[in-house]
């Protein structure tokens, strides 16, 4: 994937970001679109999130639009695609963020219910919406999907079906690189650990919490919590002409954490 019109990085290519209005998503879909690709931000329910990140982007200079689809229910993929088109003529940028998590109090607190939903989402929403995607993905593209440092560690109990949901996605990854390689696509996972996000802030954020903040900076040798631009950076080099030779890899982005 060589550089078209020269400037920027990304210059000339089409990103879509899944659960990219909000958190990890909304930085990645940033800090690609200021290497100058043209982002599609995708949201599932947030529609002023979604508009704002795309003014954000305008703001700085550069392109964006917002799609809408709910993922994880029937239909779904097949929705953004055809937001997708409406606006797009093909795809060099797959990054699969969206996803959902779960703080069930351990395994016999999983409903059956809760099961299916994070794996709709956090598993079979990806491989589907991926392989919806493959005809309008470009050769030499780049696919990212977000993981989870609790792949490789030891969840705890109440993150076991987040963590297993993820491993699924882990798998994937690298038998996709596979597959796809001859056409000189890559496939890469990014597998955060604790990130100062929305989806967190419940924990990580407010007075009654900076015993949790404490406790999640000592677990990294870098000694802070990530912030969702750390994650983005990553993701930005694996889109880059950088990782041409990066594939199939799971990509420890836990500052050093031993989870």
């Amino acid at each position: 994937m060589s550089a078209r019109n020269g400037g920027a990085a990304l210059s000339g290519r089409t990103a879509l970001v899944t659960g990219g209005s909000r958190g990890i998503g909304r930085a990645v879909a940033e800090r690609l679109a200021r290497d100058g690709a043209r982002v599609a931000v995708h949201y599932g329910h947030d529609a002023t999130a979604a508009k704002e990140t795309v003014t954000a982007i305008e703001a700085a200079g550069g392109q964006a639009f917002a799609i809408h689809a709910e993922l994880g229910v029937p239909g779904g993929v097949e929705a953004l695609w055809e937001a997708f088109d409406a606006q797009a003529d093909g795809l060099d940028i797959l990054v699969n963020n969206a996803g959902a998590n779960s703080r069930a109090d351990g395994i016999t607190q999983v409903s059956e219910a809760e099961f299916d939903r994070l794996f709709a989402l956090n598993t079979k929403a990806p491989f589907f919406l991926t392989r919806l995607g493959l005809p309008r993905l470009r050769d030499g593209g780049r696919i990212i999907n977000t993981s989870t440092g609790l792949t490789r560690g030891t969840a705890k109990p109440e993150l076991i079906t987040y963590a297993m949901s993820k491993g699924a996605l882990d798998v994937f990854t690298s038998t996709l690189a596979k597959e796809l390689g001859p056409r000189g696509i890559t496939v890469n996972a990014v597998a955060p650990g604790a990130v100062d996000t929305e989806m967190n802030a419940h924990w990580l954020r407010g007075e009654a919490n900076s015993g949790a903040r404490t406790a999640t900076r000592a677990i990294s040798p870098l000694g802070r919590i990530a912030e969702a631009g750390d994650i983005a950076d990553i993701v930005a080099f694996l889109a880059s002409d950088d990782s041409r030779w990066v594939t199939g890899q799971w990509i420890n982005a836990t500052g050093g954490a031993q989870l």
